[in-house]
């Protein structure tokens, strides 16, 4: 028989590059998505698959889920500064409700569980590059912290069913992630800058562009996901990519890939937007094997072309860039 996982986010963007890892490798895979920040389009291809089902549910409510589950990955989060300033308390609940919800139905299904968390549980980082021993420096009353404390608590609830109920349980720190299927207008440095060069607009870099970040392809971070979910290693793992650059060099990256004449301008940095960002993947490397294999120059070609695919009315909605 297949082996059934859970796949919250499942509409979102990485949750719908799971969907499509774990039915390629023979999974039975039973999607669950609110909608508020997901959108079915990414997943409509898996419906006419007999190992495919969706359930429209909040997991902040009571998860209900018939028959065994082998696994249970945990995305439903919104995880743009744009979406969860507009939806904070949405955003803590799920971090924090959702995720006793899910683990009580791992416990209850005997059931492995990856959370995704975030790098943004180091904040404004004081250690560089962040280590997964480093506590992190967060504003916990900032306009981030309705996320970023939501991923820390979320991590806290996770490792006590683990410690305290056996569950067996997997924690991923996930940094900047990139690819197709990214919302062109969530607000975050990469799809903002690709819009606004598409567009013909200037693009807009807050503070003075020398913050850094590190961008990973999606493909990379879906293989590292895996990876952990079957591996025997409980405590929390960096996934993302070592190769650091600062927002204006990537800015002018977008200008250059895209063939626009896009000038770059300046606005005040958001308050508690992250300084510097690049993981330490030690521990990945050594008890995955992973690392990344997707060159940036080759990834934003394809998440180009993806956004170049989308109908003109999503290209020309406009959002606020409100950070990175």
């Amino acid at each position: 028989m297949k082996k059934r996982v859970l796949i919250t986010g499942a509409a979102g963007f990485l949750g719908s590059h799971l969907c499509e890892r774990f039915l390629k490798e023979g999974f039975h895979v039973i999607a669950m998505d609110n909608l508020i920040t997901g959108n079915l389009r990414n997943i409509e291809e898996f419906f006419k698959l007999e190992s495919f089902e969706f359930y429209h549910h909040d997991v902040s409510k009571f998860v209900h889920v018939p028959g065994e589950l082998d696994y249970i990955l945990h995305f439903a989060s919104p995880a743009s500064p744009i979406d969860y300033l507009k939806i904070p308390i949405q955003t803590l609940k799920v971090g924090s409700l959702g995720t006793h919800n899910l683990l009580g139905l791992a416990k209850a299904k005997n059931a492995r569980m990856l959370i995704a968390s975030t790098s943004e549980v180091y904040g404004d980082p004081d250690v560089h590059p962040q280590p997964e021993t480093y506590w992190g420096n967060v504003n916990p009353i900032g306009p981030r912290g309705v996320y970023d404390e939501a991923k820390r608590f979320q991590e806290a609830m996770t490792m006590a069913y683990h410690t305290y109920h056996g569950v067996e349980t997997r924690i991923v720190r996930i940094f900047n992630t990139y690819g197709p299927k990214m919302r062109l207008n969530d607000g975050r440095a990469l799809p903002a800058f690709v819009g606004q060069a598409l567009r013909g607009e200037d693009i807009t870099v807050f503070g003075d562009g020398s913050q850094t970040r590190s961008f990973c392809f999606v493909d990379d971070l879906i293989e590292g996901i895996y990876r952990l979910l079957l591996s025997e290693y409980a405590q929390p793992v960096n996934i993302g990519n070592p190769d650091e650059i600062t927002i204006k060099e990537f800015a002018e990256e977008v200008v250059k890939l895209t063939g626009t004449n896009s000038k770059v301008i300046y606005k005040d940095l958001p308050v508690d937007d992250p300084k510097q960002r690049r993981p330490d993947i030690t521990r990945a490397k050594e008890i995955l094997g992973w690392e990344p294999k997707v060159k940036r120059s080759e990834g934003l070609k394809k998440t180009l072309e993806y956004f170049k695919s989308l109908p003109q009315d999503e290209l020309f909605k406009k959002e606020l860039n409100f950070g990175s």
